[in-house]
């Protein structure tokens, strides 16, 4: 165990001083601020949000979810903030780790690529007691449910949301719409996301969060 957290210590060292997508891009335009990294972990952490990338407020507070989707994500989860932000029980991973930037438009620009080439591997090799993973949004399905499980849409990966949650163990998976207010409207057609999944996946976190004897 002391040399796991070791490990992850001088990863996350790494990760922290990590300039490439500013200084030495592989793909696009050099970041157009300076990066700050934003992740929780810990070797014991045994939950595990993959999401996107921060936002601008998460960007400003270094601190994930700090914003209204963390209060969406939070209460789909059922669980408070002394257990979100406690990272020997609940890791955040996103597929990129600093704010992309906004496009044209406002919107936020798609996760850097070179964060998963660079990093993602050995960040969950480093965390050998996740139990489950909330897959939050189509980077992150793609990336870990790969082209034989994933959809043709985000709605239709998580809607076979049972299928991947019982085929896979260790951990489990759960692909997820992300908690953006943004998504009001697919969550008002997909009524069965949190009448059926929901109590699920409440449940599940529940057990895993549940004080050990």
């Amino acid at each position: 165990m002391a040399a796991c957290c070791s490990a992850l210590a001088a990863l996350v060292g790494d990760i922290r001083a990590c300039r490439v997508c500013r200084g030495a891009p592989r793909y696009g335009p050099p970041l157009s601020h300076e990066p700050r990294p934003v992740f929780q972990v810990s070797s014991s952490a045994r939950i595990c949000i993959a999401g996107q990338a921060p936002g601008v407020r998460v960007h400003a507070s270094g601190r994930p979810y700090t914003d209204p989707s963390g209060v969406r994500l939070r209460s789909w989860l059922g669980i408070g903030e002394d257990i979100f932000y406690d990272p020997g029980v609940v890791a955040v991973i996103a597929m990129g780790f600093c704010f992309p930037g906004l496009d044209g438009k406002g919107g936020d620009l798609p996760p850097r690529r070179e964060c998963a080439e660079l990093w993602r591997r050995q960040m969950f090799a480093a965390l050998p007691n996740l139990e489950l993973i909330l897959l939050v949004g189509q980077y992150a399905q793609k990336w870990h449910l790969g082209p034989k499980m994933i959809g043709k849409s985000l709605s239709e990966t998580v809607s076979r949301w049972r299928d991947i949650y019982q085929s896979t163990r260790h951990p489990r998976l759960m692909p997820m719409p992300h908690p953006s207010w943004r998504n009001n409207a697919w969550l008002k057609r997909n009524p069965w996301f949190e009448t059926e999944l929901l109590p699920v996946l409440r449940a599940d976190i529940a057990r895993i969060v549940a004080p050990r004897l």
